[in-house]
């Protein structure tokens, strides 16, 4: 029998990726009606993949569909941002016991390279480093656990996530408490201790969430 051929990555799929980074960036914000006309236009293409790559977007949770009314990103409510972080801090939660767990010395040194990032961008006030060393070691907890599901659920979740026009970072204080709070995960995972692992984990995932709860309510009060 004759193979078939691989076929290359589908349109729609990478139509769907660009879309996905200009709604994470905000040049798509919350609420914005999505102009299929003009992006196919933008983009060279039918109507057709754009469809689909929205169908992708809207599976997500990025967009939402309506009828007759057409696509629109989709926007996060407070009590969203409850639900969707409640779900986070069980999820991470479990990753860091499990992680506590089956972590190997080579790679909890591996982790403690990234805590030096954090460290140093937290020193030198880089939230953008801090950002991403940040999601360098969240990442990496979550590898550790070796729970593919529980992957693919968190990052479905933080794309989610990312519809918040704010992040907790920049709420006074956080990046110190935040820096805080990983110690405190760190030494429970050096430590093999799971359950404090899980329950640190927990409780920064919370303090996020709370850190977001304060962000909007200065908005609120200076509106």
């Amino acid at each position: 029998m004759t193979a078939s051929r691989i076929a290359p990555l589908a349109l729609y799929q990478e139509v769907a990726e660009r879309l996905r980074q200009r709604i994470f960036s905000h040049e798509l914000p919350p609420g914005t009606w999505v102009d299929e006309q003009a992006l196919a236009e933008q983009y060279g293409i039918s109507r057709t993949p754009l469809r689909e790559a929205l169908k992708v977007l809207a599976s997500e949770g990025l967009v939402t569909l309506k009828p007759r009314r057409g696509c629109y990103v989709t926007e996060i409510s407070e009590r969203d941002l409850d639900e969707v972080f409640t779900i986070m801090a069980l999820l991470e939660g479990e990753c860091a016991r499990s992680s506590a767990a089956r972590a190997s010395a080579a790679e909890l040194e591996e982790l403690q390279d990234i805590h030096r990032d954090l460290e140093r961008a937290a020193e030198a006030e880089d939230i953008d480093r801090f950002f991403e060393a940040n999601q360098a070691f969240h990442h990496r907890v979550q590898s550790l656990a070796d729970n593919r599901w529980l992957l693919q659920v968190i990052e479905d979740l933080r794309k989610v996530i990312k519809l918040s026009r704010h992040h907790s970072l920049f709420s006074e204080g956080r990046l110190e408490q935040s820096l805080a709070e990983h110690r405190g995960i760190l030494d429970a995972l050096l430590a093999r201790d799971a359950e404090a692992a899980e329950a640190r984990m927990r409780e920064h995932i919370s303090s996020g969430r709370a850190a977001l709860a304060r962000i909007a309510e200065a908005r609120n009060r200076a509106a």
